[in-house]
């Protein structure tokens, strides 16, 4: 039985190893921090999603409380929206359940459509991501939206 000897190795290929594995660690710790990163702005977005549909619908019943209903009878279509009042419902919406300490920097902008009984709700939050890619933005806006109707049903 005779032992086999490897061939020798040039010099020119020690150290290829090296790079190729650096090289894929970099390209997953970059992967990694963008995945974080677009799950933190997932989850605030869903966050701030749902606090903009539950302003929409404690502004538009705010809204819609002091129209007249009993005196006037029942409008066709939609109930009428007081702007002022679905506005200021907004607002104690998120004062009530803590929305600038959950998000600070939060703004809110709501579009009232008096005729068509409708409150639009946009909210605007800035988030810090968790790990930053190299020449990515540490800072981003996530923003989101909500809508409430006041429309009657004939039935």
């Amino acid at each position: 039985m005779t032992a086999r000897v490897a061939p020798p190795r040039d010099q020119d290929e020690q150290g290829s190893t090296t790079v190729l594995v650096l090289g894929l660690v970099v390209v997953l710790l970059g992967a990694f921090a963008l995945v974080t990163d677009a799950s933190a702005a997932y989850l605030q977005r869903s966050g701030l999603s749902t606090l903009a549909d539950g302003a929409a619908l404690y502004g538009a019943d705010a809204g819609a409380a002091g129209t007249g209903l009993y005196t006037e009878g029942l409008p066709a279509g939609a109930l009428p929206v007081d702007e002022a009042a679905a506005r200021a419902g907004v607002q104690a919406y998120l004062e009530q359940v803590g929305a600038q300490r959950d998000y600070p920097g939060l703004s809110a902008r709501v579009t009232v459509d008096v005729t068509a009984g409708t409150v639009d709700v946009e909210l605007t939050a800035p988030l810090d991501l968790p790990l930053t890619v190299p020449g990515a933005a540490s800072r981003t806006t996530v923003t989101a939206d909500g809508s409430a109707a006041t429309t009657l049903d004939a039935d």
